[in-house]
């Protein structure tokens, strides 16, 4: 393909990013109208969280249908099922058909996220330009996700909830056929084995019970909650031992034995289970101790979004002069400067110490994600490309799902505490309302200085657990990329070297 193919190719494949972006926000935006209409507050938690279980559970399975049927189908399918997913949310007459709906949707969400990452392997051998991709991937996610919510309140107010909806149709289908006229897909390898259902039927129940028992933390006892989690460790358990016997398995164990990929797949959990708790907690932080209005409080996302971007970017230029070690643990350090700004900052903290963390935090995973997504595919044998790939994003998914429900945790643990001995004064319905500008006006005034102490204890102890995470991530990548490598990084120069040898 020529260069301005590739490019074309490369913008329909950003478009996934960019729709996959924009729900996640518009979403949130439209859900008030969704409920109101269709009279599903009880069931409002499984509108999310069913679309993130069937992204995260089909993400590997996904891979593994590309490796038979090529990837360019694999996308195409996936897509397709996504835009199906989105008309039949739209025509959703009541909430349990909006919930299904959204399921049939996450199931094409996991290829949509995975697949293109594989693609890019393909039309992107040189792992520099490949990386400066990952930025735009990223770039576009963020952006979508950032007017998400101001789209979603003009489509709601102007067209109503369904044409929220709606609006991928188009975008999916665009994609599709960019794709079917233009990318030129390499042959696909014929596979002789048979397929591993025993172990995509494990692989799926037992991620499902691990989500779900994720996810009914705080909600359903700890009992339940244990034996939920008893069952996924016991399918999972289960995957690894007939994974060791099937000829082609869906999560090859020999992926984890190589230390290098073992360190960047615990690094993706660590750097995105701390992603989560800043882009859901810094807004809260602006509304709740600022006092700031829903639409500034999102702005504080955007410098993070824009030094994401530009991390990215700087990633291929830094591993020129330095080691991969070396980039990575930058990112940690940029990461660690943002969460310290909040973890020791004060209830009365500047409104630009926010937008500055956030800046600090978006820099630092541009680098860190660029680089050991890159990295995982120049590791991984050419076989278990795509499984590793598509694992990673599995591990960065799982990191925000736990890592979601332990700050939940902490919060609550921490309003509960402060609102018990408030003596009576403080009601946790008050604490519900301090986060939102128009309802906080109407608290009392005298009150506003406990309550905002109260909110800050449980957003400090959310930073202090993001802190540690990142620590640990620090800790992880020293003693991954100190350890013997089963293949070395092929940095740019390498890379350039075998081609002019080639």
């Amino acid at each position: 393909m020529s260069k301005k193919v590739i490019m074309i190719v490369t913008i329909a494949l950003l478009l996934s990013n960019a729709m996959n972006g924009l729900d996640s926000t518009i979403i949130s935006t439209a859900l008030p109208a969704i409920i109101s209409d269709l009279h599903g507050l009880q069931l409002m938690g499984w509108i999310v969280a069913v679309f993130l279980l069937g992204g995260a559970v089909t993400t590997p399975l996904w891979s593994k249908l590309g490796e038979r049927i090529g990837n360019k189908r694999a996308y195409q399918i996936s897509t397709l099922i996504f835009v199906v997913g989105a008309l039949l949310e739209g025509l959703a007459p009541n909430i349990i058909f909006l919930i299904c709906a959204r399921t049939v949707m996450g199931i094409g969400s996991g290829g949509m996220t995975a697949i293109p990452y594989i693609i890019y392997a393909e039309i992107y051998k040189d792992p520099i330009k490949r990386g400066k991709v990952f930025g735009y991937v990223t770039a576009s996610f963020s952006t979508a996700a950032i007017i998400g919510p101001l789209v979603g309140g003009f489509i709601v107010d102007n067209f109503g909830w369904h044409w929220v909806f709606y609006i991928n149709v188009p975008i999916g289908l665009a994609s599709i056929a960019i794709i079917q006229w233009l990318y030129r897909a390499p042959a696909v390898k014929a596979v002789s084995d048979k397929v591993d259902y025993l172990g995509a039927v494990l692989l799926s129940g037992g991620l499902v019970s691990l989500l779900v028992g994720i996810e009914m933390i705080g909600k359903l006892s700890l009992v339940v909650v244990g034996l939920i989690i008893l069952l996924a460790l016991g399918l999972l358990s289960a995957l690894v031992v007939v994974e060791r016997r099937a000829n082609d398995p869906i999560i090859p164990l020999r992926l984890f034995k190589n230390r290098y990929l073992l360190a960047a797949f615990v690094m993706f959990f660590l750097i995105y289970g701390f992603f989560v708790g800043f882009n859901v907690y810094v807004p809260m932080w602006a509304q709740g101790l600022l006092g700031t209005t829903a639409v500034i409080g999102g702005v504080t996302q955007i410098p993070g979004s824009v030094t994401n971007f530009l991390g990215a970017q700087w990633s291929g230029n830094m591993e020129r002069r330095w080691s991969t070690r070396t980039v990575v643990m930058l990112g940690f350090v940029l990461m660690l400067a943002a969460c310290g700004l909040l973890a020791f900052a004060g209830r009365q903290t500047n409104y630009w110490w926010l937008l500055l963390a956030s800046a600090f935090q978006g820099c630092g995973i541009g680098i860190c994600f660029t680089v050991l997504q890159v990295s995982v595919q120049q590791q991984a044998s050419h076989r278990d490309v795509p499984i590793a790939t598509s694992f990673s994003l599995l591990v960065r998914m799982l990191g925000q799902t736990f890592m979601a429900s332990v700050y939940s945790i902490v919060l609550n643990h921490a309003l509960t505490s402060g609102v018990t001995h408030s003596g009576g004064q403080i009601t946790m319905n008050m604490m519900n309302e301090l986060s939102d500008a128009t309802s906080a006006s109407k608290l009392p005034v005298h009150l506003l200085p406990a309550m905002r102490t109260i909110l800050h204890t449980g957003l400090h102890h959310i930073m202090g657990v993001a802190l540690v995470l990142l620590l640990l991530g620090l800790a992880v990548n020293v003693w991954g990329f100190c350890a013997p490598k089963s293949k070395p990084v092929h940095h740019w120069w390498s890379f350039r070297f075998r081609h002019n040898l080639n």
